[in-house]
């Protein structure tokens, strides 16, 4: 293999892995449905616009809002390792490991994200980490199984 493709090195930490490709859909998706819903409702003449009854606008801006949280939580998925230990973000839910846990860190073709094999048998999304990215995933691991592998054999 080419000395370039092993990757940048070692990473000094605590280092950050973030999805490029999610963050990037997630806010140009709902920018556009902002714009979208926006220019709709603009469009709208007085007569139409009045039809909507409150109940109606509400539950509109209530969808808005669920939309919005979807993108948001996808977009702050991160895999994030520290000293002492790794911390998953996926959505809303936080998960740290001790690196002792973390038996296996994978990627298989067409897998969506990296999954952390677990020493109880368990397994952990790392949704930080987006096969979609290509080759910047396979770096994002090749770093991650390095950082578990110094960790555990220190």
């Amino acid at each position: 293999m080419p000395a370039g493709s092993e990757g940048s090195g070692p990473v000094s930490l605590p280092h950050t892995w973030r999805p490029l490709g999610v963050r990037i859909a997630a806010s140009g998706l709902g920018l556009m449905l902002a714009v979208v819903i926006g220019f709709a409702w603009v469009s709208f003449d007085a007569e139409t616009r009045a039809a909507f009854t409150p109940f109606q606008v509400v539950t509109l801006m209530l969808l808005g809002l669920l939309a919005l949280s979807l993108g948001y939580a996808l977009a702050r998925s991160r895999v994030v390792a520290e000293p002492d230990r790794l911390v998953v973000v996926n959505g809303y839910r936080r998960r740290e490991l001790a690196y002792a846990q973390v038996v296996e860190a994978y990627l298989p073709p067409g897998a969506p994200w990296v999954t952390l094999d677990l020493d109880d048998g368990s397994t952990v999304a790392a949704m930080g980490i987006q096969g979609s990215d290509g080759a910047r995933a396979q770096t994002a691991l090749r770093e991650l199984r390095a950082v578990i592998e110094s960790a555990t054999s220190a």
